[in-house]
């Protein structure tokens, strides 16, 4: 007797009746992979968006969400310049109490020759034409004016006498992340003060203040993010994601099952990484740490890390991530880069690395935060990131084709007579079931070892409650190429050779 969902079995109203059972069609691989960019809007904007997750789409509505010059809008660009083609949702926070940061330029001198000045701030050159015979109060006027007048940089500027001032365009410590430089390029591409003149770059301080991340992250709700990129690396907001994507209640829960995986950024001197990731252990956080000297401020390197891992992951969550190119990110001047024993420490403890090849800033491992075990001791299993990524897809693989084939099914012992057609399940179909959804994932290169899987997999009635089937189920991860060692052992000529 065939199990029917909605045509009832004592229906006398003739004549034909067809019910649509989509049960066996699904081949979803789990759906769109989406991204969540956390950034700060300009102080004073009112939107209502902020504390409220939006989708965006364009850089106008991001504009709209955050204003010109935004970190969200930066941090949304950033993104977008790699992944062009992700679902990409935001939330918009603000810093209720804290302090913007405030920096200066100061200009002294008068202009002898004609000439241009070179300033660089979070990055983006900022140009201003110079004539002979400026005087330093002239040229810091001007300057503010082509600031005021580049209206994507964080920052706004003023002018008292001779001296620049520049201010954060939102409140919080990350604002005393933006770098202000003069002629960044150097005189072999042209860039150098106008003769005549001396300009001093201050450095941006002052900045107080995070959101309340534990108030904001309340907004996710049950919505499921795979990416998340936020820029803060404070305890208290890092804390607080550490709480929300936890295994025991979090995220990653057997009661939610979101899974997702968050990406952050910092800078700072090799001593000062090593005891941030020091005092980290979570494998849900990715935080990569760069150099002082790098020119891009902490969220749009942030988005660009998390922007090159949801393409790479998106398309074959089995790859390793390394080589991936960030196009938005210049590297450090050459002399204050990482070596390679000072990102082998950074490694070592937590801490996401990069390099710049090829002419370009790329990531080299994406470590998670996660050192150790419960018992304090040295524990690799979430060493990277790319596995946690791995997991989540394979266990989405399984619940969809098990809540899209059984989700009513009837729950029998193995060997029960039923007819053909019945929606009753067993221990022993599970099973098959289980081991048809491992062999796709091996050709798909996600598993191996398809036979000791076999061996380790367990599927039984629990004996407690006839309606649960208990399953154990071990996969093998594909690994990923990490290191190639090799010993060259060369020859002057082969002895059988002479």
């Amino acid at each position: 007797m065939i199990s029917f969902n909605n045509i009832p079995a004592d229906i006398r109203v003739p004549l034909f009746y067809a019910e649509v059972d989509n049960s066996m069609a699904n081949t979803s691989g789990g759906g769109a992979l989406r991204r969540l960019i956390v950034g700060q809007v300009n102080e004073g904007v009112t939107s209502p968006e902020v504390g409220r997750l939006v989708l965006v789409t364009r850089p106008a509505d991001v504009l709209d969400i955050g204003g010109a010059g935004s970190m969200l809008a930066a941090m949304y660009n950033q993104h977008r310049a790699i992944d062009v083609a992700g679902e990409v949702w935001c939330l918009p926070l603000t810093v209720t109490e804290g302090a913007a940061a405030k920096g200066t330029v100061t200009v002294t001198g008068t202009a002898s020759a004609p000439g241009l000045v070179n300033l660089y701030i979070a990055g983006q050159r900022v140009r201003t034409n110079v004539a002979a015979s400026m005087s330093a109060e002239a040229v810091a006027t001007a300057i503010a004016a082509r600031v005021n007048e580049s209206i994507d940089l964080p920052v706004t500027a003023t002018a008292a006498g001779a001296v620049v001032n520049l201010v954060a365009k939102f409140k919080g410590d990350l604002g005393n992340d933006i770098r202000v430089e003069l002629n960044r390029l150097g005189r072999a591409s042209g860039e150098e003060t106008p003769p005549g003149l001396t300009l001093v770059a201050g450095v941006m301080t002052g900045g107080l203040g995070a959101p309340d991340m534990a108030a904001a992250l309340a907004a996710l709700g049950d919505e499921p993010f795979e990416f998340i990129c936020q820029p803060w690396s404070d305890t208290t907001t890092l804390d607080a994601w550490k709480t929300t994507m936890d295994d025991t209640a979090g995220r990653w829960s057997w009661a939610k099952q979101l899974y997702g995986h968050v990406y952050s950024a910092k800078r700072g001197s090799v001593g000062e990484l090593v005891a941030a990731g020091r005092a980290r252990n979570d494998q849900h956080m990715t935080l990569h740490g760069f150099e002082r000297g790098l020119p891009q401020p902490v969220w749009e390197v942030a988005a660009q890390y998390a922007a090159r891992t949801a393409v790479f992951i998106s398309a074959d969550p089995g790859r390793p991530t390394q080589t991936g190119a960030l196009s938005g990110i210049d590297p450090a001047p050459a002399s204050e880069r990482f070596t390679l024993t000072e990102r082998q420490s950074l490694l070592s403890y937590g801490i996401a690395t990069a390099y710049y090849e090829g002419g370009s800033y790329r990531i080299q491992r994406a470590v998670t935060t996660y050192q150790r075990n419960a018992y304090g001791q040295a524990d690799t299993s979430y060493l990277d990131s790319e596995p946690l990524h791995q997991s989540a897809h394979v266990i989405r693989n399984l619940q969809g084709r098990i809540t899209s084939k059984y989700g009513r099914h009837k729950l029998a012992n193995d060997g029960t007579p039923f007819g053909d057609g019945q929606a009753i399940v067993t221990p022993l179909v599970i099973r098959g079931e289980l081991v048809a959804a491992y062999g796709e994932l091996e050709r798909a290169g996600l598993v191996e070892n398809m036979e000791l899987f076999k061996q380790h997999l367990i599927v039984e009635r629990d004996a407690k409650d006839p309606n649960r089937i208990a399953v154990l189920f071990p996969p093998d991860l594909v690994n990923q190429l990490r290191v190639l060692a090799l010993s060259y052992q060369f020859r002057l000529q082969y002895p059988d050779a002479a």
